[in-house]
């Protein structure tokens, strides 16, 4: 299925379950893994689950395939891995707190295309290339809530698995 019709796709499934904030980013300079990654919120466990079904449900119906979806058990962030894209569909609390718009800076956001809203997010001054990742440890503060299943591991831009450790002195991207 082509990107820009697989892309729609996604957008238009997570609006008509009435997801909040999408943003499409563009990762083909970035890493060979997949193309775009799409980031929604939905206000609950429930809808989290009902957006991660729609993508899902309307993706295959198209014809197209669904790689594989992960975390629809708990219901925070769930994750469809539609081949080109990668769906992230997370509760605000844990979409603020793993920030992967920031993560992916330095991608350029993407235009929807032919959906019902637009977006906000403009391009990065460091548009086309990567942006390293804050140094030191992050606090958790009332705004920022502890991770799901107190944190663990984290995909980074790269594509590399980075291991969280105590000490920022010692954290190694494995």
């Amino acid at each position: 299925m082509d990107i820009r019709k697989l892309q729609k796709l996604a957008v238009d499934a997570l609006e008509d379950v009435k997801a909040k904030d999408i943003e499409v980013i563009n990762t083909t300079k970035l890493t060979s893994l997949f193309d775009r990654i799409i980031v929604a919120s939905g206000d609950s466990t429930r809808q989290v689950k009902a957006l991660a079904r729609s993508v899902h449900d309307k993706v295959k119906e198209a014809g197209g395939g669904v790689i594989g979806l992960e975390g629809e058990d708990g219901g925070e962030w769930v994750l469809i891995d539609l081949g080109d894209i990668v769906v992230h569909v997370m509760q605000p609390a844990v979409r603020a707190y793993y920030n992967l718009e920031e993560l992916w800076a330095g991608a350029r956001p993407q235009p929807k295309g032919e959906s019902k809203r637009t977006s906000s997010r403009h391009p990065s001054p460091s548009e086309g290339r990567a942006v390293p990742a804050p140094k030191g440890k992050r606090q958790n503060t009332p705004s920022q809530p502890p991770p799901p299943g107190g944190g663990g591991d984290c995909l980074a831009p790269s594509g590399a698995r980075a291991k969280r450790v105590r000490s920022p002195a010692k954290a190694k991207v494995v």
